[in-house]
């Protein structure tokens, strides 16, 4: 490659570089930054250690982690049988599973808190665990099974499966060909996986504070405890720098036991196969499972929906509220001002992700351990810290900035970018390396080497990260709440209002909001998997060079 091209492809990696740091600097660093210099002033000098010690800080680390480590293997081992259906089985209405799948991970967790509060005090009050360690455990795998099947699932339907057969061959048996055979190549993806589960349970918020009685305490509780109850900026900028602490920590572990850009090969997929024989027996056992898993809690919400209180009669008021103005909006106008600003939210975090993942797939060494870890910090920050940080900072700013549109779209993208990259890097690292070669011996620019071999090959996990970008910018929670006017109320933050303020009719309308924020996400899961499973029937097994 002659000297002025190598020169032209890394200052155009330089640029594509610039564009996600600049992002994460702009809308992560300085709301941080000025959270932390507001609560410096206002420590008369008090150390940090002080601080933690004042608070209990190591009591609640090791609650926090001890409930998100357990939470995280608890996940693991629930999706494994989901994982089997929508990787491996070719079953009809298996795009309904994935929907059913993925709307919990949309539903505030202040709502899923309340529906498992209904659930585990009523029919299943039996078991003794209406409140508690193990029912904050049952209600993050109610919300999180979606992340570990969508992240390994995609990983196992792309893993060639002819050395396993080989091994079969030669005479392995089946557990030793899956241990030795096929998960090498998905570990990369189950430590992707944990890692996010164990980010999203350790900042768990509306799930602890419903279910835990106030004898769950995590750090999460406590810097919102610290912040909103007495108003002690420092001590709970304090617990926020304990927790990056820890997520960094979280995140270095992933990347010694697993790589998440490694990747197998994207090419020789198996077919899904149409289960016969007794094989019909597990597949249907499977089903039941996965429906009483994450089927049941919805169908719960639906029943409080119309009937709020469990001594109350059934009632549609909270449905003909959906159109009654509450302080001049109406759920309805809620959701046409969420599906916008989750719109615009989608096509930033695809933007800046996807040049974030391109940056980082091309990293090598410490800067690319380095990279990664910052990728994924915004989403182990507390949206407490992350919400009141925004606030000093947008008051720095003229009104005609703070008040700009693109604020809120901008805060929900930050917490998906890291989502966005997670997908993406392993299927830029399915790209063989040979076609990109041959591209540019055939004179391709860098752009057109993308276009043209990248592009065909990512284009399922583009479209996957997009669908999950949707997803999380339409039920982003904590920190738009601080940010939410009357004229900017999202959806999620609406109903984590109506469940705050009292009576049956405020519930009974918090409840079908949010069946209807379910109802919206079903739609939008439906048509996410409609033209994924279009486009990886389309895919051809090689893209084609074009570059003449």
């Amino acid at each position: 490659m002659p000297a002025a091209t190598r020169a032209f492809a890394r200052l155009g990696l330089g640029l594509v570089t610039l564009v996600p740091v600049a992002f994460v600097a702009v809308f992560f660093g300085w709301p941080v930054l000025a959270l932390i210099h507001r609560a410096a002033g206002a420590s008369d000098g008090t150390g940090v250690g002080r601080l933690l010690r004042n608070t209990d800080a190591f009591g609640l680390l090791g609650m926090t982690l001890g409930q998100a480590l357990a939470s995280t293997v608890l996940v693991a081992v629930v999706s494994i049988p989901i994982v089997w259906l929508v990787a491996r089985v070719d079953l009809p209405g298996s795009g309904l599973l994935m929907v059913a799948v993925t709307v919990p991970f949309v539903l505030p967790t202040v709502v899923v808190g309340i529906v498992f509060r209904a659930v585990l005090g009523g029919p299943l009050a039996g078991l003794g665990i209406e409140s508690g360690f193990w029912a904050v455990l049952l209600a993050h795998v109610f919300l999180n099974v979606a992340v570990f099947v969508r992240v390994v699932g995609a990983a196992m339907r792309s893993q060639a499966t002819r050395a396993a057969e080989a091994a079969r061959c030669l005479g392995a048996g089946p557990v030793r060909a899956f241990v030795t055979v096929l998960l090498p190549p998905l570990l990369p993806a189950i430590g992707a996986a944990a890692s996010l589960v164990f980010l999203f349970c350790s900042t768990s918020f509306g799930v602890i504070i419903i279910l835990g009685d106030g004898r769950l305490r995590t750090l999460e509780t406590e810097i919102y405890q610290q912040a909103i109850g007495y108003f002690r900026i420092p001590e709970a900028v304090a617990l926020s720098l304990l927790q990056i602490v820890v997520v960094i920590g979280a995140l270095l572990l992933t990347r010694i036991f697993a790589d998440p850009s490694a990747s197998g090969s994207a090419h020789d997929r198996p077919r899904r196969r149409r289960p016969h024989g007794l094989q019909w027996l597990a597949v249907s056992a499977a089903v039941v499972y996965t429906l009483v898993l994450l089927v049941a809690p919805l169908l719960v919400l639906a029943v409080r929906s119309v009937r709020p209180t469990a001594g109350g009669g059934w009632t549609l008021r909270g449905y003909r509220g959906l159109a009654d103005d509450v302080n001049g909006i109406s759920p309805l106008d809620t959701l046409g001002y969420s599906l916008t600003t989750a719109a615009s939210a989608t096509l930033i975090a695809v933007i800046v992700g996807t040049l974030g993942a391109i940056s980082l797939h091309r990293a090598t060494g410490v800067v690319a351990v380095v990279g990664n870890v910052l990728a994924m910090i915004p989403l182990g920050i507390s949206a407490v810290t992350l919400g009141f940080g925004y606030l000093i900072a947008l008051a720095q700013l003229p009104a005609g900035v703070s008040d700009s549109s693109l604020i809120i779209p901008c805060v929900q993208a930050l917490i998906a970018v890291p989502f966005v990259i997670r997908v993406l890097l392993p299927a830029l690292a399915s790209v063989p390396p040979r076609l990109r070669q041959a591209a540019v011996v055939c004179g391709a620019s860098p752009w057109r080497v993308f276009l043209t071999i990248d592009v065909p090959t990512i284009g399922g996990s583009l479209g996957a990260a997009s669908g999950f970008a949707f997803v999380m910018a339409l039920g982003e929670f904590g920190a738009t709440g601080f940010l939410a006017r009357a004229d900017t109320t999202t959806l999620p933050v609406l109903i984590g209002s109506g469940l705050n303020r009292p009576g049956a009719d405020n519930l009974a309308t918090a409840m079908a909001s949010a069946m209807l924020l379910v109802a919206v996400t079903a739609v939008a899961v439906g048509v996410i998997e409609l033209f994924g499973r279009r486009a990886d029937r389309r895919r051809p097994v090689r893209p084609r060079t074009a570059v003449n």
